[in-house]
């Protein structure tokens, strides 16, 4: 990295702990922000190598007009460890292709940012130069997640919980922390690592 290419920050965290929110308030600041997510939804619809790996690996079904079939491909996956693992070596290279693509055009920024779920399983930390670990308490994230999604039951959440990495490990892997438990306020956290990275970019 050259002392003038942008420094590649990636944001993560568990189901509830508000990784989003934190993402929001950077953009806010002005600073370009890649999700992860968002965009792995977009490319299993629209990418054509991605598409055709999916049919042919999970069948035309995952598919509906056009459309990936995301209730059929959940219930194929979600207890199926092997499938999911296959799922996720098809769409974790073309997603981390496309942020590295996004980021070479954004090349005239301090730092960009990079939001992802899974950001430590796929393995795309080791593309990043610093990571941001969002935390809260678990109770608070269990709250968060059937206030958000009322279709979920309580041993639902928890059970997502318990199949991501866990908050020990995510928090000990992490450059920077920001608590997010309703009693530490999110924004000066968030100014203060903005400040540390425009600081860098300066020198």
């Amino acid at each position: 990295m050259g002392s003038t290419d942008p420094i590649r920050v990636g944001v993560t965290g568990g189901i509830g702990a508000g990784k989003s929110i934190v993402c929001r308030i950077f953009a806010g600041l002005g600073v370009p922000v890649y999700d992860a997510d968002t965009q792995a939804k977009k490319l299993m619809n629209k990418d054509p190598y991605l598409t055709h790996e999916i049919k042919k690996y999970f069948g035309e079904k995952s598919y509906k007009n056009g459309q990936l079939n995301r209730e059929y491909l959940s219930n194929e996956v979600f207890n199926d460890p092997e499938k999911l693992e296959q799922l996720n070596q098809l769409v974790h290279p073309r997603v981390g292709e496309d942020s590295n693509e996004w980021m070479r055009q954004h090349n005239n920024f301090a730092y960009l940012i990079k939001e992802a779920a899974l950001l430590f399983e796929s393995g795309a930390y080791k593309e990043l130069d610093k990571i941001i670990v969002v935390t809260a308490p678990e109770e608070t994230r269990v709250k968060r997640v059937m206030q958000r999604d009322p279709f979920r039951s309580r041993e639902e959440v928890i059970k997502i919980i318990r199949n991501q990495l866990s908050e020990e490990e995510k928090m000990r892997r992490a450059d920077y922390l920001i608590f997010n438990d309703e009693r530490t306020l999110v924004i000066p956290q968030v100014l203060k690592l903005h400040e540390r990275f425009i600081h860098h970019f300066k020198k």
